[in-house]
């Protein structure tokens, strides 16, 4: 079995959450989802450079462009001959920054920041942490962890002790 770490990055600018129309992933079919992809070797330990190293890529943007970064959920889902770890985090733009759009991944935009944004299509754990996000998420600091199975996820707080 093999284990498949991933990254993605949800940035929030008012009411609306800059999302990717991600095209051409050897992962998931076209579809809505957060900036992201997998980890180098050298990042194993480090999900927050990965998903830094993957916003300059995708998005153009550095850490100054990001108010309060952090992770907020971590996803196991098994597959076929793989068990996938996303890393979720979640962040603001910082004021005056201006997103360039241009992306070789897919197409970037902004999107309303509500429901009606789970009705795209998306890979089941973005979809689901964005669900739980704007149910739970969003009004806490608190980190999530969760477990696929049957079609959804079950989160669950992690405390410290």
């Amino acid at each position: 079995m093999r284990l498949r770490s991933m990254t993605s990055i949800y940035i929030a600018r008012g009411n609306e959450l800059l999302m990717l129309y991600r095209i051409g992933s050897r992962v998931v079919p076209p579809s809505w989802c957060g900036i992201g992809g997998h980890f180098e070797p050298e990042e194993l330990c480090d999900p927050q450079a990965c998903v830094l190293r993957e916003l300059r890529e995708e998005a153009h943007l550095g850490p100054e462009a990001l108010a309060d970064l952090r992770l907020r959920y971590l996803a196991l889902r098994q597959r076929p001959g793989e068990i996938r770890q996303n890393y979720y985090y979640f962040a603001r733009l910082a004021p005056g920054v201006e997103v360039d759009m241009r992306c070789d991944e897919g197409r970037l935009q902004w999107l309303p920041f509500d429901e009606a944004l789970l009705e795209r299509e998306m890979p089941l754990s973005a979809k689901e942490v964005l669900r739980h996000y704007l149910r739970v998420g969003r009004s806490t600091e608190a980190v999530y962890a969760g477990i696929a199975s049957g079609g959804a996820i079950s989160f669950q707080e992690l405390n410290v002790f």
